[in-house]
């Protein structure tokens, strides 16, 4: 028999402003242990040097997790041309350098071609898999990674600062599976002079906001304290993305139980995901079919700050 999880069953997100320095599974680490959580993960990697929104599911929320991955998020990084590096950002090794420098609408210019759909090649310094293994692991091997090119949507891509001639910074909107390292690389590859990411910092992620995120140092300072809970927000924010349908106390317990039940409003037509709340509450994620939802996923009642 498995042996119970050890923690509070609270449900929730907190919103964590990651500081640089610190991997994504430490900041994770942390939140459960100062929440005294039994069950945590985080929606979206950061890389460790990179800074802001790091969403932080406790409880019943880390089943809404995929939808806050799937949502579009948004970044500010800053390019430093003229320098390649292995990992393409400055932690990594130089491997080439050039004398040239873009211009302002040379760069404006060369943006139009890395928005909308697009195909992307992660860097060889990245937790994509190849046959089963992370391509971070093999690159650190020496082994010669060759990674496919997968698809990515960009909503938005713009030049909001230019610092001096070897630096430019960039917002960028994207959905799923982008990687910002991979954009400055192939920005300066296309401007002709190499290019790598200096700092990166997530503005947002679907609901989240940077700036209404947690330090690091407030999350010890508050660690195992009511306080702490405080920052706690909704379960029901990992769905924002979705519409909602409501349903009464009894079909709320049939949901629950994995059976089809009655739900009521919202605008949604046959098939759509939606989910289900009684009371503000959720309930369930699943389709809607003839009146009812199907439920694939069940949000059980847990404790909440």
């Amino acid at each position: 028999m498995a042996r119970k999880r050890k923690g509070r069953d609270i449900s929730g997100w907190l919103v964590v402003d990651k500081p640089a320095g610190l991997t994504s599974t430490a900041v994770v680490n942390k939140v459960r242990w100062a929440l005294q959580a039994r069950k945590a993960g985080h929606a979206g990697t950061l890389d460790p040097e990179a800074t802001g929104v790091l969403a932080v599911a406790l409880g019943e929320a880390t089943k809404t997790v995929p939808y806050i991955t799937d949502a579009l998020k948004a970044y500010a990084f800053e390019v430093r041309f003229g320098v390649a590096t292995n990992t393409d950002d400055a932690e990594g090794e130089v491997i080439a350098t050039s004398d040239a420098r873009p211009d302002e609408e040379e760069i404006k210019r060369a943006l139009g071609a890395f928005v909308g759909d697009i195909m992307q090649v992660p860097p060889k310094f990245s937790a994509v898999k190849i046959d089963g293994q992370r391509a971070y692991k093999l690159a650190r091997e020496g082994e010669d990674v060759e990674i496919a090119a997968r698809p990515l949507w960009v909503e938005e891509l713009v030049l909001t600062d230019r610092p001096d001639t070897d630096r430019a910074v960039l917002e960028m909107t994207c959905g799923k599976g982008g990687y910002v390292r991979a954009i400055a690389r192939d920005l300066g590859e296309a401007l002709g002079c190499h290019g790598h990411v200096t700092w990166l910092r997530r503005l947002w992620s679907g609901p989240f906001d940077a700036d209404d995120g947690i330090s690091f140092e407030m999350i010890e300072k508050l660690a195992q304290t009511p306080e702490l809970d405080t920052y706690l927000k909704p379960l029901e924010m990992g769905l924002a993305e979705l519409p909602m349908v409501t349903c009464s106390a009894e079909n709320a317990a049939r949901l629950r139980n994995g059976n089809p039940a009655m739900v009521l409003g919202g605008d949604v037509e046959y098939g759509d995901e939606c989910w289900a709340a009684h009371e503000g509450r959720a309930v369930a994620v699943g389709r809607f079919k003839g009146g009812e939802l199907h439920p694939s996923r069940v949000i059980l009642p847990q404790e909440r700050a």
